[in-house]
């Protein structure tokens, strides 16, 4: 099974080619540019380097959310223009569990975090069992205290990564009461080999989808949406006001 995996959901910008049990291509960048500069070059580029052939890929995986609005909207974007193109499957991997498999094979549990700004976190808690992932508390977006909360109700040891940890470091350490260890750089940001490997399993589950189906979960709205609302609720309240 070959699979062609990117990732867009936060700062990282990554793109990888997975074949069975073998990392063909990886290209990750965490740096100042955005996503719509960098993730077709970097396709392209990756796809260049191992002479690829797109018609050869089974399917495109794509971390679905949540994370940065721009980003997911680039990233399903990016994956619906090749489902289409090339008349393949896409895999919606939550981007948190993509996250996850980085820690593949971790007897601790797995606690991603993503800063979600507006005092929360996109997080979730996982576990590995028997070389299985499986979710201990979905997708969600909270304070840091509520994740905490939540780590330390399970109380097992756990292992935390993602960019949110450094910007909540400080309240994360004062919260937990498990023992605990933050990732790694190697480990602690999105890799799209890890979206691939997550995706293989959920092609095996049947857990597919068409280019034209696929949407991002983004777990709450936009700021856009947000100062809309806003905005048609005062508008409301001036109209009762003259009335």
């Amino acid at each position: 099974m070959k699979i062609l995996a990117m990732d867009s959901s936060g700062m990282t910008a990554t793109v990888a080619v997975v074949e069975d049990d073998r990392v063909l291509a990886e290209y990750t960048i965490d740096y100042k540019k955005t996503h719509s500069q960098t993730l077709l070059p970097m396709l392209k580029e990756a796809g260049d380097m191992i002479e690829l052939d797109l018609d050869t890929v089974d399917a495109i995986a794509v971390a679905g959310g949540p994370g940065s609005f721009t980003g997911l909207r680039i990233g399903s974007a990016t994956a619906k223009g090749l489902g289409l193109a090339l008349q393949k499957p896409l895999v919606h991997v939550p981007t948190l569990e993509g996250m996850a498999y980085n820690l593949w094979g971790t007897d601790r549990v797995v606690c991603p975090m993503m800063d979600a700004r507006r005092n929360q976190v996109y997080t979730g808690i996982y576990q590995f069992r028997e070389g299985k992932l499986e979710v201990l508390a979905d997708q969600m977006a909270v304070p840091v205290a509520e994740a905490a909360r939540k780590l330390n109700e399970i109380g097992r040891p756990a292992i935390l990564l993602g960019d949110g940890v450094p910007v909540y470091e400080e309240e994360i350490r004062k919260a937990l009461q498990v023992p605990f260890l933050f990732a790694p750089p190697h480990l602690n940001r999105q890799r799209a080999s890890s979206v691939a490997v997550c995706a293989m399993e959920y092609v095996r589950q049947g857990k597919t989808e068409t280019a034209a189906m696929h949407q991002p979960d983004y777990l709450r709205v936009s700021q856009a949406e947000r100062e809309r609302a806003k905005r048609l609720k005062q508008e409301a309240k001036s109209r009762e006001t003259a009335e």
